[in-house]
């Protein structure tokens, strides 16, 4: 805005002085490059918002079956109206609220809402279907009563969307930082106009006309006024609003190709100065999918690998078809061939885990349901905690297989196989064995399972219960959602990067304890805590026990909230936060920065969060932290390189124009040096890729001071180098270059501004490390860079040899620009001088 006013001021002036189009000159340069900051901001934001136009796109594609005017048709979800009938069957999302019509053996999983692990009957007597819950068995038709901001979900999203959109922890510094060098810039103008106007009024005096004032005194007012106009164009940092919005959206690109899908611009920069972060368990630190790790089959203790050979040749043929016929049996799963010929494994995450592990064995599921037919099913529940078929085997006797909880089937044996493969009665020391073996499973974060089996020979109706007792033990399984590889190694980074990782997981205690421990998330001197303690803790008690808390075990969403809450504004930390379900939505949104899981996320999840993490892997939030960081340090860079033009403009101009009157540098020559050196500028430094060594620094946080005393040192050091040189050039160029003759003026002001120009072009490549010696290091990697510096040097060269009228330059000699590229390149070794002076980075 004080751009567009100073514009409109030039303009008038110029006309007046010089007459249209020559005088227009400097106020057009003006409205020139406030329009090309405006249009690269708004470019850059366009093509963000094209981005997510194709990620809508992508979501509108959901269709299910449904029944409408009597015909099964297919709807896309968001044409539902109540009164469609919809046919769900295994594995769907419910699209609406509704209630349930007819069906077998529906299980739902509500979890995305509620968070309770624990699939929920529907049937006639308990009818109610929410949308966002799937289905984790059976089939079913429903008739839908509410869609869209009506539902259950809907409620859900519309709490979402109250609270409006913060400024970003960086905006908020830069913008301080921009008001601050506008206001002294407005000083200075203020001042020089005040020198040169009480000048003219002293030499008015001088000669008595001080009561007589004509025209060419106002035109002299005017010229002066130009003068104060520059001072305050060179003041404005109007570079660093686009050098943030294109270092964010460089960011963003790059870090769509690591996976991680940046939803707010901001958040990209967030992310770097994040201190804690809070993770979710199931799907971001494991991997979601249920296997089986460890095995004890016919006494023997053995780990999964993904490859038979080692189970096949230890345990006997015999063992090996029963423990098949078992697998492959008993279970509410089933092995399907896709349309794309791949094989499927459907049911419930155990029921997968044994398959896939009777996969692995090289059975077959289709011929083992062959072989024989399955007479009587008593599925699973969470009372009996155990699931028994009965099979009609080929040559006519019956028998049954149970698995379940071990210790309750384990109770039902007396007799177990033997390392060869015999049954043998279950004797005191084979028990204390297995059980023994139970429990370490147990202690190792698995979930162990017991198989076992009963001949009941020819006397055997489907309507007789099954037997539980005298079961032979085949053997005991352990199942275990698995920590996602390179976990452990992220962590670890996060750790020396200063940023504190937490578990929150509506699991166990003891299985998050044991995760927590694999993934090196909790140490000796941490706390795991239950949700329910956690709630119950006064304000005081929780202020002691939050920075100590490193897992928090059978939370619910609200607890995660309040944890989140706390750190935010107790302790100012900036917090990250991760999750997958529904339940984490308020959580999301209340955190600094929100990481929804792109795959097992719920679309409410990916709504709240800032970023998306598309391969669901903790890996890839590291990623995202460095790729904040970096674009910190890039906009700290793209700063200090900016504010040494800055200062370096502003004293130049002011002591010359109180000193003599006039200003070296004209307007368009400023706006030249600061809208080129602060677009182009941006781009070459905003665009940096991040290196290892971000990840080994502590986080900014919320109160880190922007310009840190490592970037006073460059900026004081520098400028002080290029205002002698300027000063220098001012009073003893003429002598030094034997300039006399009309243009004299002319050509000194043209080398006074290409030596500053190129005094930028080689601080900018000084400005590529702020701490390091060498900054050549991968700069022809960078080719934004090279082009840019590239791009620079041939504009200044036009400028200079072909656009006199306009810049108020005039043709060099070779000598002179020698002189100039010279006396810029010595900026170089004072740079590196400069790093060598340690400061405190307080």
């Amino acid at each position: 805005m004080i751009l567009g006013i100073c514009a409109f001021v030039s303009l008038v002036v110029g006309i007046i002085m010089e007459g249209w189009p020559k005088g227009a000159h400097d106020g057009l340069g003006i409205v020139a490059s406030i329009l090309l900051v405006v249009f690269v901001t708004a470019t850059s934001d366009y093509k963000q918002s094209l981005q997510f136009r194709d990620l809508d796109k992508e979501k509108k594609k959901i269709t299910v079956q449904a029944t409408r005017n009597g015909l099964r048709q297919k709807i896309s979800i968001y044409d539902l109206l109540p009164g469609d009938i919809v046919h769900l069957c295994i594995g769907d999302q419910v699209p609406a609220d509704g209630l349930f019509i007819s069906g077998f053996s529906v299980l739902i999983n509500a979890s995305s809402l509620t968070g309770e692990s624990e699939p929920v009957n529907v049937n006639a007597a308990n009818p109610f279907l929410l949308s966002g819950t799937k289905l984790q068995d059976g089939s079913c038709k429903m008739l839908v009563t509410t869609v869209g901001m009506r539902t259950q979900w809907g409620k859900l999203m519309a709490t979402l969307s109250e609270g409006g959109d913060d400024e970003t922890p960086l905006q908020v510094k830069l913008n301080g930082v921009a008001t601050i060098i506008g206001k002294i810039g407005l000083f200075f103008a203020l001042v020089t106009f005040a020198v040169l106007v009480q000048g003219l009024f002293n030499r008015k005096l001088q000669e008595g006309t001080h009561w007589i004032w004509s025209g060419d005194d106002a035109v002299v007012m005017l010229e002066y006024f130009a003068v104060a106009v520059t001072i305050v164009v060179v003041a404005v940092p109007e570079g660093l609003p686009l050098a943030v919005t294109l270092s964010l959206a460089f960011a963003m690109k790059k870090m769509m190709k690591d996976m991680a899908l940046v939803r707010h611009l901001a958040a990209c920069e967030t992310m770097g100065s994040s201190t804690t972060i809070c993770s979710d368990k199931t799907g971001t630190l494991t991997t979601n999918h249920m296997t089986v790790v460890k095995t004890c089959i016919c006494g023997q203790v053995m780990e999964v690998r993904t490859s038979k050979s080692n189970f096949v040749s230890v345990i006997s043929d015999s063992a090996t078809s029963i423990l098949l016929e078992s697998l492959f049996n008993n279970t509410g799963g089933e092995v399907v061939i896709n349309k794309d010929n791949k094989t499927d494994i459907l049911g419930t995450p155990t029921d997968t885990a044994l398959l896939e592990f009777g996969l692995l064995l090289g059975g077959n599921f289709q011929e083992e349901r062959k072989k024989s037919k399955i007479v009587k099913v008593e599925p699973f529940n969470s009372t009996k905690k155990r699931m028994s078929i009965v099979l009609e085997l080929p040559d006519g006797g019956f028998r049954a297989h149970c698995k379940g909880a071990s210790e309750i089937i384990l109770g039902a044996c007396d007799k177990f196989l033997n390392s060869e493969g015999e049954v043998v009665p279950l004797d005191g020391a084979s028990t204390s064995h297995l059980k023994h073996t139970i429990e370490k499973f147990a202690g190792e974060a698995l979930r162990t399972l017991c198989l076992a089996y009963l001949e009941i020979g020819a006397d055997f109706s489907a309507d007789s219960p099954i037997p539980f007792k005298g079961y032979t033990c085949i053997g005991i399984v352990g199942i275990k959602d698995p920590v996602r590889p390179g976990v452990k190694e992220s962590v670890a980074i996060c750790r020396s990067a200063g940023i504190v990782v937490r578990m929150v997981t509506g699991d166990n205690i003891t299985t998050a304890k044991a995760i927590a421990r694999e993934c090196g998330i909790l140490s000796d001197e941490g706390i795991a805590i239950e949700g329910q303690d956690f709630r119950e803790k006064s304000e005081e008690e929780m202020g002691e026990i939050i920075p100590r808390i490193q897992v928090m075990a059978r939370s619910s969403p609200m607890d995660k909230h309040t944890l989140v809450k706390h750190l935010r504004t107790m302790f100012g930390e900036v917090v990250a936060v991760t999750g997958d379900g529904t339940n984490d939505a308020p959580a999301l949104h209340e955190s600094d920065i929100g990481l929804a899981m792109g795959i097992a996320g719920t679309e409410v999840a990916k709504e709240s969060a800032d970023v998306i993490i598309l391969d669901d892997n903790f890996s890839t939030i590291v990623t995202v932290a460095k790729w904040g960081r970096s674009v910190y340090i890039n906009i700290q860079k793209f700063v200090q390189f900016q504010l040494t033009v800055n200062v370096v403009a502003l004293i130049v101009n002011f002591s010359s124009a109180c000193l003599t009157g006039s200003a070296p540098l004209t307007a368009v020559q400023l706006l030249w040096v600061n809208m080129i050196m602060d677009t182009l500028g941006a781009l070459a430094l905003a665009t940096e890729p991040p290196n290892d060594d971000l990840m080994k620094r502590a986080p900014v946080g919320r109160k880190g001071n922007f310009i840190s005393n490592t970037m006073w040192r460059n900026i004081l050091g520098q400028s002080f180098y290029q205002f002698v040189i300027i000063w220098y050039l001012q009073t003893r160029g003429k002598a030094a270059f034997h300039l006399d003759g009309p243009d004299s003026d002319l050509i000194l002001n043209t080398l006074i501004f290409n030596s500053f120009v190129f005094c930028q072009v080689f601080n900018e490549i000084s400005s590529r490390d702020m701490e390091k010696i060498n900054v050549f290091k991968g700069i022809l990697k960078n080719y934004v860079f090279v082009a840019v510096l590239t791009c620079t040097v041939l504009f200044q060269i036009i400028i200079i040899e072909f656009l006199g009228t306009f810049a108020n330059t005039t043709p060099l000699s070779w000598q002179q620009w020698l002189v100039s590229v010279l006396l810029g390149f010595l900026g170089m070794p004072i740079a590196a001088a400069l790093k060598m002076i340690s400061v405190r980075s307080h």
